[in-house]
């Protein structure tokens, strides 16, 4: 393992955790020496740890989503970056390739920073707990590093001189420091409901992903499967699916049961700036619907991260995720829904509609409503990505919709939910399968599509293709889809079949080699003087 510099940021940041406001603090000009190792400036730098989950999440989310089979542009408003989104012009300063490296490394840096003030600092009741924490929070950054890059450097020390040389530890052995610091602290985390702090039902989530996507790495052990259902059934410990799909992503509901971690935000968090300081995560999934004129009637959106036709059709018209996830109604203001519990006598202004009606349902729909004067009816085949032209035109994701945000592209306060049940439900299916156990497996995918309200799955359909399909179901929108198909084995097979601009061509690198990892980005190439420190094949 090579050393490279640190320096140690301090930095004022406030922000929520558990049920008050947690204060990073760097009282005038204090050394961190003389503030770490007292128990509130500790206290402070594990707030800090956390606070660095929004620089890896809380921005524009393409290195997550794009070039996947449910997600492509819309009209030409705006476009997502090229090298991610179609991997034809995807090199080593294509724009986001570095987001995942910088933050994450950030993240490593903080947390290596906590380990090292855990030994001298002031000790207390909930020191032990707090180690605990941010080594599953550098597990996780790491857990990023490792899918996106392959083998990076491993750095697990605070270093206070300049190292500008460092090497390139394989992915296997990242893998292992990885599942080191989650087994650390497994035990030593909180083990009650989650309230903004790592609990255990976290870390067993995590320690069940790493060990499934490990499990499909040449150097995976055999058993990895074995162990990822164990831990996903751990962290499920008999708990069912309670609520429902609505309820689940009730913006007033955000700290609910199901959820297991989360990236953290708050009004009183962001209240410096509040259209630039809160998260991305709204903005990306719908159409451009107005400018500032609008604030207030309708949230700001991209026109980036659309449905794909493939992805709308996934749904099946009984399954409840579909309204769950979409505004296939549109009232006037678009925030209606959200805010009103009964919207009879409220008039529509658009709607989108499912593939599945046929012109009598149309009409019939179109009879049963109150309309607004400027109503519109947007036919299927312009509901989804790549056959748009005009705003409004595509449907619009409602989860992570925030109805007290300002009108910004930054300005959302909602948490952005990294792991909740329903997922460790669909990582128990996914391992039980590839640990030769299908029946165990399909009954772990069932749970989760009888809340759906749709039939169970038949023995006889459950494969891989069919987990990736629920959980497109299940998940869409949400931060995993990349890592999925790159996990399975099924990321060339998929975008290029179900994404109109990405074809089986467009992943022929450098080589021979496919680009399937991301390039090292060019800028932490430049900076280390070991000119030997290897690219990823496809991009040499």
């Amino acid at each position: 393992m090579k050393k490279v510099l640190f320096t140690i940021v301090l930095a004022l940041i406030v922000f929520t955790s558990c049920e008050d406001t947690l204060e990073v603090d760097n009282r005038g000009f204090a050394t961190a020496e003389s503030i770490y190792i007292t128990a509130d400036g500790y206290e402070s730098l594990i707030n800090t740890n956390y606070a660095v989950l929004r620089e890896l999440y809380g921005s524009a989310p393409y290195v997550y989503c794009a070039g996947t089979d449910l997600y492509a542009e819309g009209s030409g408003r705006a476009a997502e970056p090229l090298g991610l989104s179609q991997y034809t012009e995807l090199n080593s300063a294509s724009e986001d390739v570095d987001l995942i490296y910088n933050a994450a490394y950030k993240a490593i840096r903080l947390a290596n920073t906590a380990l090292f003030y855990a030994d001298i600092t002031e000790q207390t009741a909930t020191l032990t707990e707090r180690v605990a924490e941010v080594k599953y929070l550098r597990a996780n950054a790491y857990f990023l590093l490792v899918q996106t890059y392959g083998g990076v450097p491993i750095i697990t020390e605070v270093i206070n001189t300049p190292e500008l040389e460092f090497d390139r530890d394989s992915a296997e052995d990242v893998y292992a420091l990885i599942i080191q610091d989650l087994e650390e602290a497994l035990n030593n985390v909180g083990t009650g409901d989650y309230n903004g702090r790592v609990t255990q039902k976290a870390v067993q989530h995590l320690l069940a992903k790493v060990h499934l996507t490990r499990g499909y790495e040449s150097f995976g052990p055999a058993t990895d499967f074995d162990v990822a259902a164990s831990y996903a059934d751990d962290a499920i410990a008999g708990q069912g699916l309670n609520l429902s799909f609505d309820e689940l992503w009730d913006y007033t509901n955000q700290l609910n049961e199901e959820v297991l971690f989360s990236v953290r935000y708050s009004a009183g968090s962001v209240s410096a700036n509040p259209t630039d300081l809160g998260n991305e995560q709204g903005a990306f999934f719908g159409p451009y619907m107005g400018g500032n004129e609008v604030a207030g009637q309708a949230p700001a959106k991209t026109y980036t991260l659309l449905a794909t036709d493939f992805a709308l059709r996934l749904f099946t018209p009984e399954d409840e995720r579909y309204e769950g996830s979409f505004m296939n109604e549109v009232y006037n203001p678009y925030y209606l829904e959200h805010t009103t519990d009964d919207l009879t006598g409220e008039a529509v202004r658009d709607f989108y509609e499912p593939y599945w009606f046929t012109p009598a349902d149309s009409t019939a729909y179109v009879n049963s409503i109150i309309q607004t004067e400027d109503f519109e009816y947007h036919p299927y085949e312009s509901t989804y990505a790549q056959v748009v032209s005009g705003d409004w035109e595509t449907i619009p994701l409602k989860k992570f919709d925030d109805p007290e945000a300002p009108y910004g592209r930054s300005s959302s306060t909602r948490d952005i939910v990294l792991s909740r049940l329903g997922e460790t439900y669909l990582i128990a299916a996914e391992a039980y399968l590839q640990a030769g156990d299908a029946a165990t497996g399909l009954q772990r995918l069932n749970t989760v599509r009888q809340r759906a309200g749709v039939a169970d799955a038949a023995l006889a359909e459950f494969d891989i293709d069919f987990i990736l399909d629920e959980r497109g179901r299940e998940l869409f929108g949400e931060y995993h889809r990349w890592f999925d198909l790159k996990r399975t084995g099924k990321l060339v097979e998929r975008a290029s079949a179900h994404h109109p601009l990405v074809n089986e061509a467009n992943f022929n690198g450098a080589n021979g080699e496919l680009k399937i990892l991301r390039p090292i980005p060019q800028a932490a190439l430049d900076l280390n003087q070991n000119k030997n420190f290897p690219q990823n094949p496809a991009y040499n």
